[in-house]
């Protein structure tokens, strides 16, 4: 296991283009919520204008040049990753199933279990 070390933003210039790219996305996403009586070709290009503002301040500033490097990684990643069948999702499913039911099955019967020698023969309830 490997240990690696937690950057903070370092300095105040870096903390602010990071809060003005948020900004600037934040702006781009309400824009396209409020502005509900333009054309939805006119709130689309707020909301893409405000997350591509965002993106190009933040590829200006050290923390959002590691983010977007970290997220073409992530994405590239997960290109590379072998889904399942079809045939093995629907296997492992029933499998997932069937154990839920035998553990609910074993739990109900210690249930009952527990209640018969506490109530029953402990007690004399019934």
């Amino acid at each position: 296991m490997t240990t690696q070390n937690i950057e903070t933003v370092g300095s105040k210039a870096a903390s602010a283009l990071v809060a003005l790219a948020v900004a600037a996305v934040l702006a781009g996403v309400l824009g396209f919520s409020f502005m509900t009586d333009q054309p939805m070709l006119a709130r689309v290009g707020i909301l893409a204008g405000g997350i591509l503002l965002g993106i190009g301040i933040a590829w200006f500033s050290p923390p959002g040049k590691r983010f977007l490097v970290f997220a073409r990684e992530a994405y590239d990643e997960t290109r590379r990753v072998v889904w399942p069948s079809r045939k093995e999702t629907v296997n492992m499913t029933g499998i997932v199933f069937a154990l839920v039911v035998a553990v609910a099955l074993f739990l109900f019967i210690v249930d009952k279990l527990l209640e018969w020698g506490l109530y029953d023969l402990l007690l004399g309830w019934r």
